[in-house]
């Protein structure tokens, strides 16, 4: 402990922040190679190595934290010196993060959120703190949130574990396919492929092309790299989301998961305003869905408010019903919205078809393209029939249900309480057809939540419905 209550970050982080500035730093360290074989003088490979690990050093004495009765602090940086103080009645959340040199050490990064986008200059990140010290970090920091779990003294109850039947949802993103394609952009960047043109295997490659034949090529390339792709993507999500946890207790909610690098995040439940159930539509095919929480102090719907990955729809159904204790919100039916909104996904849908069918009649086309535009017309067809079934809403007992999409269909379900304001919008079409979009403004989630299409004559009933401070003199008029 340093004057005025500051401390300092574990000594261990001697051996964690050189490496991690040496992995930061590969361009400078490239550049200083290159100078040196440019010059001749290997020293000044050495010096970037040098002064990149005396960096990496440096940051563990210019690092420390305060925890005062009121606020904390993060006093950082090398050349130029930063504090960054947080009110603690602003904390939302606190979230760790062990990577697999963390956790050899024994080591934790701890998060501190207060619901505000946090950039690199506002991240008030603990980097690191000894594993065995973060349950006593944690409850100080959520000294509000955890003091009912303390008093209860009730075990914790656990909502959902990770079981490897939940992998087979992994594939069914793009996630691999664009990991796969993002590795074969650097390996062409590095002018590998450049080098290998000449080379022995290329030269195989294109006789085994000339003996089965083009088709035959690309077919087997295609299998080559979706195979690829799934195994990429199952990885990534036993890596990421293994020996997954979510457990209650009491007004807290606690997850943790990955294998190498575990994360654990804790949530105060009194700020729980509802969640959402997202189903892409492949996920959804194979009767998956992933569930968020909408929870003020968790911006957005990306992996900050994300409560389980695609598992099974049945068991993101249980857990968001066991958290908000509303079976009929969570699973029951909705309002349609009529024949007008199904049309305008029709008329949405069918556009680029009918569009190129016309571009095609004036240009005149091969017969083959008319096959193609007839799979077309056909899978925007199935759009249009799949969007305008999963169109609807639910209204009343404190809560708005709203869904939508299709091939990232959402059900979202919000309590009345965490709404702050309401806002009716028409386009000039939606005018014409006599139909509007109900805008549910709030603190938590993705803060608007959308209700598409509904009959003008009912746009402001629904807001009325849900929060019986919207007055029926303010209700729709024209």
């Amino acid at each position: 402990m340093s004057d005025g209550g500051w401390q300092r970050l574990s000594p261990r982080m001697l051996l964690v922040h050189p490496v991690h500035e040496v992995v930061r730093q590969i361009p400078v360290l490239i550049g200083s190679l290159v100078l040196g074989s440019a010059t001749g003088n290997p020293t000044w490979t050495v010096l970037g190595v040098v002064l990149i690990v005396a960096y990496g050093l440096a940051r563990w004495f210019t690092t420390g934290y305060r925890i005062g009765p009121d606020e904390i602090s993060l006093r950082t940086g090398v050349l130029q010196r930063k504090v960054l103080s947080l009110p603690r009645n602003r904390i939302r959340s606190v979230s760790t993060d062990a990577r697999l040199l963390h956790r050899l050490l024994g080591l934790t990064v701890v998060q501190v959120s207060t619901g505000q986008q946090a950039t690199e200059e506002t991240s008030f990140a603990l980097d690191a703190v000894p594993a065995d010290e973060v349950p006593r970090l944690r409850a100080i920091l959520l000294a509000d949130s955890l003091a009912p779990v303390a008093e209860s003294g009730t075990p914790g109850v656990v909502l959902a574990r990770w079981q490897p039947s939940w992998l087979r949802y992994s594939p069914l993103s793009f996630t691999g396919l664009l990991t796969v394609a993002a590795a074969g952009g650097v390996v062409y960047q590095t002018g590998v492929v450049a080098a290998l043109q000449d080379s022995d295997a290329v030269r195989s490659g294109a006789d085994v092309v000339q003996r089965w034949g083009i088709a035959a090529a690309v077919t087997a390339g295609v299998a080559v790299v979706v195979i690829a792709s799934v195994v990429v993507a199952v990885t990534q999500s036993l890596v990421s989301y293994g020996n997954l946890v979510l457990r209650r207790d009491a007004d807290v909610l606690h997850l943790s998961h990955g294998l190498l690098r575990v994360r654990e995040r804790t949530f105060d439940m009194r700020r729980l305003r509802g969640g959402t159930l997202r189903e892409p539509l492949l996920v959804r095919l194979f009767g998956g869905a992933r569930l968020d929480a909408v929870m003020t102090g968790v911006t957005g719907a990306g992996e900050a408010s994300q409560l389980l990955p695609p598992c099974p729809r049945a068991t993101a159904e249980a857990v968001l019903t066991g958290l908000i204790e509303r079976p009929d919100v969570v699973t029951g039916p909705l309002t349609a919205h009529g024949p007008v909104a199904t049309r305008r996904r029709w008329i949405r849908a069918m556009v680029l078809p009918v569009v190129l069918a016309v571009t095609a009649v004036i240009v005149g086309v091969p017969g083959w393209v008319w096959v193609l535009l007839g799979l077309l017309a056909l899978g925007c067809a199935g759009l249009a029939v799949d969007r305008a079934r999963s169109l609807g809403h639910r209204v009343g007992g404190g809560w708005l249900v709203t869904r939508g999409g299709s091939l990232a269909r959402h059900r979202d379900c919000v309590a009345a309480a965490g709404i702050v304001g309401w806002t009716v919008r028409q386009s000039f079409f939606q005018r014409r057809a006599g139909v509007a979009t109900v805008i549910a403004a709030t603190a938590a989630g993705v803060k608007r939540y959308e209700v598409l299409d509904v009959p003008v004559d009912i746009a402001w009933a629904i807001a009325a419905s849900t929060s019986p401070w919207v007055r029926q003199s303010a209700w729709w008029s024209g």
